[in-house]
């Protein structure tokens, strides 16, 4: 296999300045630098519309855009805020966009940012909802407590050990995409 793997990150943040878009660029840039080649899927740049819980909803250019991008995936990194006690609506209306055909048997990394203390529900939740298409999920993640302290100037993420988390989250998504790829290959 000589191709590159694929992997797609979408941003459950749609607020200016968010600290979900910059935790998912250092998890991005770890998964190429791992040898993937890798697209950002920003809802705040490519509005999806709300899901109508058709089977096969007709959909609107930006949804089409995120569909083929879903198709085209070997993997995903999903960085999400937590609101409320779990992950976002725009992550949650975007796989609801999508289904089986473009999830199922494929691995996820999962990252959070948070106003407050680190925790893990968002990504818990976000991970039974994964689950529930077939998709491989990380048994790692990272969790960004009190983000909007979090990140210097560049987007990089102060703490070294969150940061190198957060990076082995996306270099870990282009590896394990690469071994599912081929283990399907030989099927």
């Amino acid at each position: 296999m000589s191709e590159k793997v694929k992997i797609v990150g979408l941003c459950g943040s749609l607020r200016e300045g968010s600290h979900a878009r910059m935790a998912l660029l250092v998890a991005l840039r770890a998964a190429k630098s791992a040898g993937a080649e890798v697209a950002l899927f920003d809802p705040r740049e490519t509005p999806l519309p709300f899901c109508e819980g058709k089977s096969t909803p007709e959909l609107d250019a930006n949804a089409a855009e995120w569909r083929r991008l879903a198709s085209w995936a070997d993997g995903f990194l999903f960085v999400t805020p937590e609101y409320h006690g779990s992950f976002s609506g725009v992550i949650k209306n975007a796989l609801d966009l999508v289904g089986f055909e473009q999830l199922e048997g494929k691995i996820c990394g999962l990252v959070s940012v948070l106003g407050g203390g680190a925790n893990n529900n968002a990504l818990n939740h976000l991970r039974t909802v994964l689950r529930w298409v077939h998709a491989w999920v990380l048994p790692h993640q990272a969790a960004i407590g009190s983000a909007y302290d979090a990140f210097d100037s560049e987007g990089n993420i102060k703490d070294a050990k969150l940061h190198a988390r957060v990076e082995r989250v996306g270099a870990d998504v282009a590896k394990f995409a690469r071994i599912l790829r081929c283990e399907a290959e030989k099927d």
